[in-house]
């Protein structure tokens, strides 16, 4: 296949074009940088607002998989949350635009969305069909609403594109857990074996999440599956109390004990971590209904086991994903 992933070098997007590369996929890795860090991949600039040369490789292309915005992992400021809606809501209109002018348009059209569109909520888990959107939940922060508020626009963008050739999937993509450098494993495994991995707030807040693997797999199996489209979420099928998720992740690696924080003490664990409260506090309770109705098969279902699998791989210099 030739795959087209437009924002392709941050951190999800190494893991997927490595993997595809290295199966011989053609993957061409729309960039505002001058070259990436995969020899078998090609970059080709854009700016991820308006039309250029680039639109050419959608042209004949199997598969866009548009990742392209701006990382939530950073402090909420107005400018912060103003960047990442125009990297989101510019980069899909832009690409679905290549698509509606391509003479041979891609199959389909993988767009990445997130779960965060889903409420706060502890009582139940949210699947594609029955799930609660979120932006006004009572007793959460206001500002959490213009998160929800930006994948709204996000997805809304993907369906107004006028692609009837092109089938379209918007990926809800939870905490996606995978060893690679700058991601969020990375990141609590460094707390947790800093004896900072205890449970935030009370800890009854829910953490979804998918194993690197299971996502790789889960963007294959879309890929083939033409009766699916729309709305689908990339989530294992066991989200989990966040203070069980830290438990967990404590056993996994070998650290007997990890300090409590407060909320307020959250707050400052953020701000000097220059992201947002929001990723440690909102309960994200969130389950892969489509997917597992079309057949998929989760080889990490359980946060337990991939912990172990995730720990163990990172502390070996050489990595894989299957």
């Amino acid at each position: 296949m030739k795959v087209v992933i437009p924002g392709g070098t941050g951190h999800l997007g190494r893991v997927l074009s490595r993997v595809l590369a290295a199966r011989g996929d053609e993957v061409v890795v729309l960039t505002r940088r001058e070259a990436g860090p995969e020899p078998s991949v090609r970059y080709v600039r854009w700016d991820g607002r308006s039309a250029g040369p680039w639109t050419g490789e959608i042209d004949g292309c199997d598969v866009v998989l548009n990742l392209a915005g701006r990382s939530v992992n950073c402090r909420y400021t107005k400018e912060n949350l103003r960047e990442m809606w125009n990297s989101r809501i510019d980069s899909a209109r832009v690409v679905g635009g290549a698509i509606e002018r391509a003479a041979r348009p891609p199959g389909v059209w993988l767009q990445m969305s997130t779960a965060t569109i889903y409420a706060h909520r502890h009582d139940a888990p949210n699947d594609e069909t029955t799930g609660i959107l979120g932006g006004d939940e009572p007793g959460v922060p206001p500002y959490w609403a213009y998160s929800v508020d930006i994948a709204r626009a996000w997805e809304r963008e993907q369906e107004r594109a006028d692609t009837p050739r092109t089938r379209k999937v918007a990926l809800r993509t939870a905490m996606v857990m995978s060893p690679e450098p700058g991601g969020a494993f990375e990141m609590l495994l460094r707390l947790t074996r800093l004896g900072l991995g205890g449970p935030v707030a009370g800890g009854a807040q829910y953490m979804s999440w998918i194993h690197e693997d299971d996502l790789v797999r889960a963007i294959d199996f879309l890929v083939t599956r033409d009766e699916v489209s729309g709305p689908v979420n990339l989530a294992a099928p066991e989200p989990l109390p966040y203070r069980e998720f830290l438990r967990a992740l404590r056993a996994a690696a070998g650290v007997p004990f990890g300090l409590p924080a407060t909320r307020w003490m959250a707050g400052i664990g953020a701000f000097v971590l220059r992201s947002d409260p929001e990723l440690l506090l909102k309960s994200r309770r969130v389950v892969p209904g489509r997917l597992l109705e079309a057949g998929f098969a989760f080889e990490y279902p359980a946060w337990s086991a991939a912990a172990e699998d995730l720990v163990r791989r990172s502390r070996s210099p050489l990595r894989t994903v299957s």
